[in-house]
């Protein structure tokens, strides 16, 4: 305890005198969670210029298995933890701290020129899943209002946390979709494929939606008979915009933790992530939410609240009131 004391009181006398570091912050993982975590990385290394922070993109599910054998300090994750990654945890003695960090609003893109103003659940799920393939190959095919044209699907790689939150949220099952789509972990690709084609469809996380509303259109989505709603951070937070709306997260490595400036790097993110997420278009927790995020990392509050599985249709409120769970 005592250690760890030391380390928390050193790591913020660093921080506030701007100190120079030798030492360097690895993370990986989410394409999503990405422009947040690099919003606060270029923070951080302005005042500490020789700290080297590195983001990399490996996608969700690949971002894991680094971090489960101990390869990088702070995973980005588009989803929460799951049973197995859990269990490969454990299996390298690799315990960590989950924080949520935005609400995410997981965005349907079609071609500007594209005559759909909304889609439905059913409509995306007829398209997406695994029966689908080689049947669905044109847009009426799925619904008889839409277009008489060729169907091209983009979306996020089976690495990627966005396609087992997409998958499950649409088919009822994560990682359940035809294969016969153009897949990416770099959601750039996505928003390339879907501009330049008529007839294509996509989906990536809202940020990316916001950085290219001049390539792109944004579809409202119906769900269980609803009317259909816009993706739009007043919508998540008021909690329609469902069930593509999901919490994002990063996850600390505790014993990376013990090094000044992990847990510097860590605590400046919860911090300052309110007025970044903003800024990269992302959906902030309330400001109690961050507060409890700091408090587990002092504290070292290592498990889940997400019970190694997605909750598809969560709110801001119930995330705040899930139990943590080792």
């Amino acid at each position: 305890m005592q250690t760890q004391f030391t380390s928390i009181i050193a790591a913020a006398a660093l921080l506030a005198c701007g100190a120079s570091w030798a030492q360097s912050v690895k993370i990986d993982g989410s394409s999503t969670v990405f422009p947040v975590t690099e919003a606060v990385a270029e923070e951080f290394q302005k005042a500490n210029r020789n700290l080297k922070v590195t983001v990399g993109i490996s996608g969700t599910g690949g971002g894991f298995r680094k971090f489960c054998r101990g390869e990088t300090d702070i995973q980005n994750a588009s989803r929460p933890i799951l049973a197995g990654e859990m269990k490969d945890c454990r299996a390298n003695g690799v315990q960590f701290v989950e924080l949520p960090v935005a609400f995410d609003a997981l965005t349907v893109v079609v071609h500007k020129d594209n005559p759909l103003n909304e889609i439905s659940i059913d409509d995306l799920k007829k398209m997406w899943e695994p029966g689908a393939q080689g049947k669905i190959m044109r847009w009426r095919d799925a619904n008889p209002a839409f277009p008489d044209a060729p169907l091209q699907l983009f979306g996020a790689g089976s690495d990627s946390g966005t396609f087992d939150y997409f998958t499950e949220a649409v088919t009822g099952k994560s990682k359940s979709s035809r294969g016969d789509f153009t897949a990416s972990e770099d959601d750039n690709v996505i928003v390339q494929g879907v501009s330049r084609s008529r007839n294509a469809l996509g989906f990536f996380g809202f940020s990316y939606y916001e950085e290219n509303k001049d390539k792109v259109k944004g579809l409202p989505i119906s769900w269980k008979g609803g009317r259909a709603v816009a993706p739009s951070a007043a919508n998540v937070l008021n909690g329609t915009y469902q069930p593509l709306s999901r919490p994002i997260f990063i996850y600390v490595n505790a014993k990376a933790l013990a090094k000044p400036e992990i847990k510097a790097f860590a605590e400046f993110y919860m911090k300052n992530a309110p007025k970044l997420v903003s800024e990269v278009k992302y959906v902030p927790l309330p400001a109690q939410a961050y507060a409890y995020n700091l408090a587990s990392l002092q504290k070292v509050r290592v498990g889940t609240k997400m019970g190694g599985e997605n909750k598809v249709g969560l709110t801001v409120e119930q995330l705040m009131t899930l139990e943590a769970k080792e």
